[in-house]
């Protein structure tokens, strides 16, 4: 069981991370207007396979590499302060195929973290969809450490717990605008952290995020309220 105790309603000083550098005004202080952007991996080799992706490594399909390619002349749009932006990303196949082209276009490294990785399904990672036992969450009770019944998938709380801990370590860097790679359950979890929802309420919460989004995140600098100011935007592929 992973325990996480985070307080994300307060602003979050700079801090030095390891193998990340923020130049220019953001440094040493807490980012102005910060935005975050989650990204979502397009589409993959295991979508069109019908297979379970979790931990599954499988690479991006044709068409997903041209849709990374939009992905990163969008954000190439948005974020124009490039001197004080990072670009963090799981470190799956598909994920990197996504981020290293975002990386490209804004002159950015690409920081892995294995926290932003999907949830893990265990044993069922891989296989077609379907062909092993699922046990779905009940309605009620404790729906965050559920077990589907998978050997070695994680529980609702062990994916949040890693997402709430990414975003916490992402924010603590300071960057003015911060790119987050991901997958689609995994995004859920990032946007329920960024808005302060506590991580034992957040058994119910689940956002329609699709392959290739991007759900555009911001924290004003006056009163530091958490804005979603985009959810899922496919607008660009």
């Amino acid at each position: 069981m992973v325990q996480v105790t985070l307080v994300l309603l307060m602003p979050v000083m700079a801090v030095e991370v390891p193998g990340v550098v923020v130049h220019g005004a953001a440094h040493g202080r807490l980012a102005r207007m910060r935005n975050l952007y989650v990204v979502t991996h397009p589409e993959a080799d295991h979508h069109v396979r019908k297979l379970v992706g979790g931990w599954y490594d499988s690479a991006l399909t044709d068409r997903g590499i041209a849709q990374a390619q939009r992905i990163a002349a969008d954000l190439g749009e948005r974020i124009p302060r490039r001197e004080t932006a990072l670009l963090f990303s799981s470190d799956l196949r598909r994920t990197r195929q996504t981020a290293d082209p975002i990386g490209q276009r804004l002159g950015l490294l690409v920081h892995q973290d294995r926290d932003l990785r999907e949830q893990t399904y265990g044993i069922a990672d891989g296989t077609p969809a379907g062909s092993t036992p699922y046990l779905p969450p009940p309605p009620h009770g404790d729906r965050m450490h559920h077990w589907d019944g998978n050997a070695g998938s994680e529980m609702r709380f062990q994916l949040a717990g890693r997402a709430y801990t990414a975003l916490h370590r992402m924010l603590a860097a300071g960057a003015q605008d911060t790119v987050a790679v991901t997958h689609g359950g995994t995004a859920t979890y990032l946007v329920a952290a960024w808005i302060g929802l506590p991580l034992e309420a957040a058994g119910y919460v689940k956002f329609q995020i699709s392959p290739g989004s991007i759900t555009h995140l911001r924290e004003d600098d006056v009163f530091h309220d958490r804005q979603v100011v985009a959810l899922n935007d496919t607008a660009h592929l």
